[in-house]
């Protein structure tokens, strides 16, 4: 370290995932980078210290951003932080309006829930999180960097998401929210995204090992054949959407993946958690249910000579033929691969839920020994 970087001014940027799950893997990629960002984008004379965490932090239901805003405050005052982001999975709401972000320069604190960014939650808080340091060290007037030249509102144009500001006024308090249509429509997307419905479909294996049990022994079944050919188009498409939500239902309650209203979660949250669920769980089936489609479309071209499906079906056989029985066969075995569902293990299912995380072991920060 030169003479001149050690008489240069610190301050220490404190951020905080909550819960430790899938904000603590975009905490990550972003502390390894912020510390630049602040250089380039808030003042290049300064050192700009990033620190990680979570721990004290819990991701609070009862009080939404306010309490989220106290618990972040306490943790930065314990850690002696200049000031504090907190990256959530928390859906935020303000007057019915997805909450993007909210700075407190009371508190020198700062939230951002990410599934407000929509998909593309990384490159989000890359845009936000250093706009987010520099008005609050400039409301807070810290002497160490310049003022801000630029007023609240020019985050809404530097963040495709954010619409407009409220409550700026000169108490330092100031929300970014998202369109009440537009808006809402991406929370839900980005709450698949957050919700990582990949981590769900690895969870169902079983599920589709049984699927596909299933229809190896259905396409032994001639009656199956033309049944198939029997059935339009439409009772075929009606027969796979209750196939898939039917699996879905009993997913949530054989595994209690529903999220009920209580004293901590308020009903609108418990809303936005069930919708979140149903979403990653009706993601993950559906692609589930393509992977069983094709294998099922190989296994039934494989097995089935055209001369035995034509004699079943009395007339020529062509490769639509295929296609209908391997539909009616996945459909079917979807339904049946639920029961295998079952077996799954608990918690792997349970992963699925918008609002459940495990613990107590994962609150612990990684520097905690």
């Amino acid at each position: 370290m030169t003479d001149s970087e050690r008489h240069r001014e610190e301050i220490v940027v404190g951020l905080v995932a909550t819960p430790p799950d899938y904000p603590a893997r975009v905490t990550a990629r972003l502390t390894a980078e912020l510390a630049g960002q602040l250089g380039e984008r808030v003042d290049p004379g300064v050192r700009w210290i990033v620190r990680e965490g979570w721990g004290e932090v819990a991701p609070r239901r009862d009080g939404g951003v306010e309490a989220l805003l106290d618990d972040l405050a306490s943790r930065r005052a314990e850690d002696r932080w200049d000031v504090a982001i907190c990256l959530t999975d928390l859906p935020l709401h303000t007057a019915r309006v997805p909450l993007v972000a909210h700075a407190s320069a009371r508190r020198r604190a700062a939230v951002v829930s990410l599934p407000a960014l929509g998909l593309s939650q990384l490159r989000g808080a890359r845009a936000i999180v250093p706009d987010l340091v520099g008005r609050l060290l400039t409301d807070v007037r810290d002497e160490r960097v310049p003022a801000a030249g630029w007023a609240p509102a020019e985050l809404a144009r530097r963040v495709a998401v954010i619409r407009r500001v409220v409550g700026a006024g000169n108490d330092g308090e100031q929300g970014y929210v998202a369109s009440r249509l537009i808006g809402r429509v991406r929370l839900l997307i980005g709450m698949v995204r957050a919700n990582r419905p990949g981590r769900a479909l690895l969870g169902l294996s079983k599920l589709l090992v049984g699927a596909f049990g299933t229809a190896a022994f259905a396409l032994t079944t001639s009656t199956i054949w033309q049944l198939g050919d029997a059935l339009g188009g439409l009772r075929l498409t009606v027969i796979m959407v209750l196939g898939l939500a039917a699996l879905v239902a009993w997913l949530i309650v054989a595994h209690d993946l529903w999220e009920k209203p209580d004293r901590l979660t308020p009903a609108e949250l418990a809303r936005m958690f069930n919708l979140g669920t149903i979403l990653t769980l009706t993601l993950a089936t559906a692609v589930s249910y393509a992977a069983l489609f094709v294998g099922t479309v190989f296994a039934a071209a494989l097995l089935i000579d055209t001369s035995v499906l034509e004699r079943a079906l009395q007339r020529p056989a062509d490769v639509t033929d295929y296609l209908t029985l391997a539909w009616i066969i996945s459909s079917l075995a979807t339904v049946g691969g639920a029961i295998g569902s079952g077996l799954e293990n608990e918690e792997t299912v349970r992963a699925a839920a918008y609002g459940y995380h495990p613990e107590p072991a994962g609150w612990r920060d990684e520097t905690d020994g």
